[in-house]
């Protein structure tokens, strides 16, 4: 008799595009992206994630790489303010200022540094949220028509609400992409769904709006593949990882919005199936052991044991640092040399 299957298994496809660790990875997009952009930073890749904070809808990503490619700079008279914080349309509410200047500075200074990184980057990872736009209409005091990255807490009447459709969307990702290509070539595109549902707009117009997504992104990919153009441009499912691998409510947090740490988890356990190599995987296992072991409270930490410890944390360090010196080990070494004889 067969075993009976209580679940479906989507299994990672490793890509013929790899991630290494002398890769820059820019990451944008959803809070999705976030969790993955966490874990790609606790194990040391040189990473670059949301330069305009966390965006939801394609308009706002696709305006937003294209500030980086222009090294856009932002003048005062772009900021509004609303309940006393000079705020921008285009951003997330952390580049909000008590001050215009405030908040000018810290958006210029990480567009800049957004263009600088996104020139040498070897992969892009682009999470898309929702494909629902809230535009600013008549009610609004400025900016008639536009699509805003974030509502900033703004009156409900501001805003008016319309759902992307897919040939709007693959139009727009095209363009996207083609200028990603002439301003680095050398760029691996991937596209990825957030598992976050929007339940703000209804679980039917949730599922409406991720349909646009997943059309959207296929087509592209597809029209890509067709005109022999698709010169780095991939989709890694981690929308399906969750909605229909794991597809049980125990995975999402207490709102039900958001995956938990095991849903989370698992996605990067796929995304290091379909991206990392062997060598990679086995560089990253031991970074994993160097940050538990920072992360170690002893109860003694003048005791004989604990200073064995520590001297056996410099030794792996010093190894792992001169096999691999593009490591960034030196606070890692630092911090354990500042414990010898404490």
């Amino acid at each position: 008799m067969s075993a009976v299957k209580f679940k479906l298994s989507l299994s990672a496809k490793p890509s013929g595009t790899t991630v290494s660790y002398q890769d820059k990875v820019m990451l944008i997009g959803s809070c999705f992206t976030e969790n993955m952009g966490a874990k790609l930073k606790h194990h040391l890749f040189e990473i670059k994630e949301n330069p305009h904070g966390i965006l939801f809808n394609p308009v706002s990503v696709q305006n937003a790489i294209m500030d980086y490619i222009s090294n856009k700079q932002y003048a005062v008279s772009d900021l509004f303010l609303l309940n006393d914080v000079w705020n921008s349309w285009h951003h997330h509410s952390r580049f909000s200022g008590i001050t215009k200047q405030e908040a000018i500075d810290k958006i210029n200074n990480s567009i800049s540094e957004a263009h600088i990184f996104l020139k040498s980057a070897k992969h892009l990872v682009i999470t898309l949220g929702s494909a629902w736009l809230y535009t600013l209409n008549e009610n609004a005091p400025s900016k008639n028509g536009f699509v805003v990255a974030n509502n900033h807490k703004a009156p409900s009447a501001w805003f008016t609400k319309k759902l992307m459709k897919p040939l709007e969307l693959q139009s727009n990702l095209h363009e996207l992409v083609q200028a990603l290509r002439v301003y680095n070539p050398h760029l691996h595109i991937v596209f990825t769904i957030s598992p976050v549902r929007h339940l703000r707009e209804g679980l039917i117009e949730n599922n409406r709006s991720k349909a646009v997504l997943i059309q959207a992104v296929h087509d592209l990919i597809a029209s890509q593949e067709s005109t022999s153009e698709n010169n780095g441009v991939a989709y890694f499912p981690a929308y399906e990882y969750v909605i229909d691998d794991l597809r049980d409510y125990r995975f999402y947090a207490e709102d039900l919005v958001h995956p938990n740490y095991s849903a989370t988890n698992y996605v990067w356990e796929k995304f290091i199936e379909t991206y990392m190599s062997v060598e990679t995987q086995s560089i990253m296992k031991q970074v994993a052991e160097l940050q538990l072991s920072i992360s170690h409270k002893p109860f003694f930490s003048g005791s004989s044991d604990h200073q064995k410890f520590i001297r056996s944390c410099i030794e792996k360090t010093e190894q792992l640092s001169a096999q691999f010196p593009y490591l960034p080990l030196q606070k890692h070494l630092q911090f354990f040399k500042d414990q010898v004889g404490k």
